[in-house]
């Protein structure tokens, strides 16, 4: 056992230099020195703007769980509530992980402890918890704890933490970086043996996600998550059951805190130095900070007596800078409180130039975790290039050539002469806008008649840049109001759920199950939505070979479908991008079958033809009455319209026209075909069918039927299309594909991102479209070593999974 504090400082100061242990505390209010360094370095742009005495009233959002009040006259009121408990002042202390002198911890203990102050102390702490937390007396005790090699080591030190009366757990998301290599005995409350040359070797390199789902399941004590970044990982870090969230970026803090809206504690850790750094930080969105270097320096100085003044100093302060600012309590404080300096980074080039916006003052969109999707896969696409990668859904390269494109636009070209076009109007119709609705609406809607035996007027075709932008156009037109829902099959294509959220249009997932979509299960969440007084206005499915899961729906359900809709009057928004680019013969698209104007079918040139035309459209001649303006009819009846009508004028405002010259390509390739896009892509399809066989032979051939089933792996066999789904038995989210890119070499794609509802914790989706037979076999290879690695590993009902 370490000996016992010595409060005389000078004497004390000569025995830390003399064992060495001066050097090895580490304050920990930072996971990394470079943020601590940030964060002094923002800290320093901010001052405080002076208020009115009495109280400022800026409208500060309430904090979670703040009971800051002010009783009378006087010095401003600091008093908090976090995790259900009084502090008087947002201040935590630590954390500790090795003492600055000897019997340091219990000095700091004992010193926050009066002060009525939690303190954070560390997995390897000199002293047992219980005798720590008696010195605490009535103030909380935080456990700093690690991703540990052996889970069972967590495991007895979170037990040994909840019988010693801690009152919460703090674990750091990243790398390991902030924990020293140093030597330790082993302490009594690990459960191994000792001691240790490097405390590290007990660690694994990173903590995850997965751990913090570990974590959570294995005690009942709050859980605060370090190392959150961005809004994402604060939404994550509550879906996965944290009880507060820990940022160590100063600039980020605003954000992050909108985000969270008080579900939760905020906490500001690295370079709090002053009261009035305390004041900032709680105006820019945290409810609480930690004190690290404060303390450190405090019991550097003079021991528990040390840390007593300094904390007392940081309490003063604050409570001086609220006083400057007119704040009466803590929940006054608001970012109306702050000025801020330009950041040397992001100094404005000129004098004139403006302040730089902030995330916050953005829509909430940007900072959704489905825009972010394809961004993280293409890091990791490109972080790992040797890699063999199943996510890219997108066609093989193989089948283009450059000089096709020439050929393309001499058709088109050719087709206008022959039409009776003057040599200037074929010139106005390449070189300038042309009509917004499409200038090939006639070729489309010809090609659909020959291949699809979609027969429409071609006023009902409005030619878009790709399917994206026609869900665009789709969704402003049928949604008015924040009562209106699309209903959509779940997993689902993440560029519906984007647009959705850009247009902050509510979303309901009707999850399918593992033949497809029921319609008992729609026709349910219909009758929620209308219960709950809302109006279910359409529902988006990919009928054939979905993206993700690549179910096809049967006949019969469509059929019954179609019926569905047009009994509930909600209208149906087809998208099936890759029924014609499939081996064998697709079953009739919704479209065709259509009698009732229920379909919006949304189409795309991506697959079939070449993905950077970007050339899509979208069939919408559903009737529009304008009951509004009948002033041009002599008879005095309401004018009727197309919803492509509708849809082009939205266009005229967003893109104005899909590029003439890609609509040339497309329709030059159209009419080659004679309009049969089938024929077109009969060797492709054949490809593609190939791939996704192989894909299969193989996930068959290294994981027999006995061999999957001990795992708890399983997949299904789509007949076509780009996509086939696993389940396996650990959680499949982004640190397990980077895991599955960096030690194995192979890229997927995790099926959460397709679950608007949340879900798919345990699906993996594979695009097989992009991959030559050898990369197909070498790829399997090495996701099933993946698979075999985590699935061998010992892993909780949570999802959780050691490594």
């Amino acid at each position: 056992m370490a000996e016992q504090i010595d409060d005389d400082p000078a004497r004390s100061a000569h025995q830390a230099r003399q064992t060495g242990l001066g050097s090895d505390f580490v304050p920990h209010n930072s996971p990394d020195e470079r943020a601590c360094a940030a964060n002094r370095d923002a800290f320093d742009r901010i001052g405080l703007r002076q208020g009115r005495c009495g109280g400022h009233g800026s409208g500060r959002r309430e904090r979670t769980g703040g009971e800051a009040r002010r009783t009378s006259a006087g010095p401003p009121e600091t008093t908090v509530k976090i995790l259900d408990r009084s502090w008087p002042a947002p201040l935590v202390v630590g954390p500790l992980d090795a003492p600055a002198r000897p019997g340091g911890e219990l000095a700091v203990v004992r010193a926050a402890a009066a002060a009525g102050l939690p303190a954070v102390v560390s997995a390897f702490a000199e002293r047992s918890f219980a005798e720590l937390a008696s010195a605490a007396a009535d103030a909380p005790l935080w456990l700093r704890t690690y991703a540990f090699q052996d889970r069972e080591t967590a495991r007895h030190l979170t037990g040994r933490a909840e019988d010693a009366g801690f009152g919460a757990l703090l674990l750091a998301l990243g790398d390991r970086d902030d924990v020293r290599a140093r030597r330790v005995a082993a302490p009594a409350d690990l459960g191994v043996r000792g001691p240790f040359d490097d405390v590290r070797t007990l660690l694994r390199a990173r903590a995850e996600w997965s751990d913090v789902a570990w974590l959570r399941a294995a005690t009942a004590l709050p859980l605060l998550v370090a190392g959150v970044r961005g809004p994402a990982d604060a939404q994550r870090a509550l879906d996965t059951g944290a009880d507060g969230i820990v940022v160590t970026d100063l600039d980020a803090l605003p954000e992050i805190a909108a985000s969270v809206a008080g579900r939760c504690p905020v906490l500001l850790s690295g370079g709090v130095r002053r009261g009035a750094d305390i004041v900032a930080a709680l105006a820019s969105g945290a409810d609480a900070v930690f004190a690290g270097r404060p303390v450190l320096d405090g019991l550097r100085a003079g021991g528990r007596a040390g840390v007593t003044e300094a904390l007392d100093g940081l309490v003063r302060e604050l409570g001086d800078a609220m006083a400057f600012t007119g704040a009466a309590t803590v929940t006054d404080l608001g970012p109306d409180m702050i000025r801020t300096g330009p950041h040397p980074a992001d100094a404005p080039p000129t004098r004139a130039a403006g302040r730089p916006l902030r995330k916050t003052e953005l829509h909430a969109a940007v900072s959704d975790p489905v825009l972010d999707t394809m961004t993280f896969l293409n890091e990791i696409t490109s972080r790992y290039p040797e890699a063999i990668s199943f996510a890219p859904g997108r066609p093989y390269d193989g089948f283009f050539d450059s000089e096709q494109i020439f050929t393309h636009l001499r058709r088109y070209l050719n087709h206008l002469e022959e039409q009776g076009s003057s040599p200037q109007q074929v010139r106005t119709a390449m070189y300038q806008y042309g009509p917004t609705a499409g200038q090939i609406r006639e070729i489309i809607a010809d090609s659909l008649r020959a291949d699809e035996n979609i027969d429409v007027p071609a006023e009902s075709i409005v030619v878009t840049v790709g399917a994206q932008e026609a869900m665009l156009l789709v969704l402003r037109a049928l949604m008015t109001g924040p009562d209106d829902v699309l209903l959509v099959s779940s997993p689902c294509y993440v560029g519906i759920t984007g647009a959705a959220r850009l247009l902050d249009v509510a979303v309901t997932a009707v999850e399918e199950r593992e033949d497809g979509i029921s319609c008992a299960d729609l026709e349910a969440a219909i009758r929620t939505e209308r219960a709950r007084g809302r109006r279910p206005r359409a529902f988006y499915v990919v009928p054939d070979h979905s993206n993700p899961s690549g179910t096809t729906m049967g006949a019969r359900a469509r059929a019954e479908l179609l019926e569905l809709a047009a009994r509930h009057g909600i209208l149906v928004l087809e998208d099936s991008p890759y029924r014609l680019v499939s081996p064998g013969r697709p079953l009739p698209t919704l479209k065709s079958l259509d009698r009732t104007h229920t379909v919006v079918h949304l189409g795309s040139f991506s697959k079939t033809v070449f993905p950077g035309a970007r050339v899509g459209f979208v069939i919408a001649d559903q009737p529009v009455v304008d009951d509004t303006d009948r002033t041009d009819r002599t008879d005095g009846t309401a004018r009727v319209g197309l919803l492509a009508d509708e849809l082009a004028k939205i266009k005229s405002m967003v893109t104005v026209n899909t590029s003439s010259l890609s609509q040339a390509a497309v329709a030059g390739a159209l009419l080659a075909a004679e309009g049969r896009v089938s024929e077109m892509n009969t060797a492709a399809a054949a490809y593609y069918g190939d791939a996704m066989r192989a894909t299969l032979r193989e996930l068959d051939r290294r994981l027999p039927p006995e061999r999957r089933e001990a795992l708890g792996v399983r997949w299904n066999e789509p007949t076509g299309g780009f996509f086939l789904t696993l389940r396996v038995p650990f959680r499949a989210d982004n640190a397990a594909l980077i895991r599955s890119a960096q030690d194995f070499g192979v890229i997927w794609t995790p099926m959460t991102y397709f679950h608007p509802g949340g879900g798919g914790l345990h699906g993996i989706r594979l695009s097989t479209s992009y991959l030559t037979p050898a990369q197909i076999a070498e790829g399997t290879a090495r996701l099933v070593r993946f698979i075999e690695a985590r699935g061998a590993a010992p892993h909780t009902s949570s999802g959780g999974a050691a490594r």
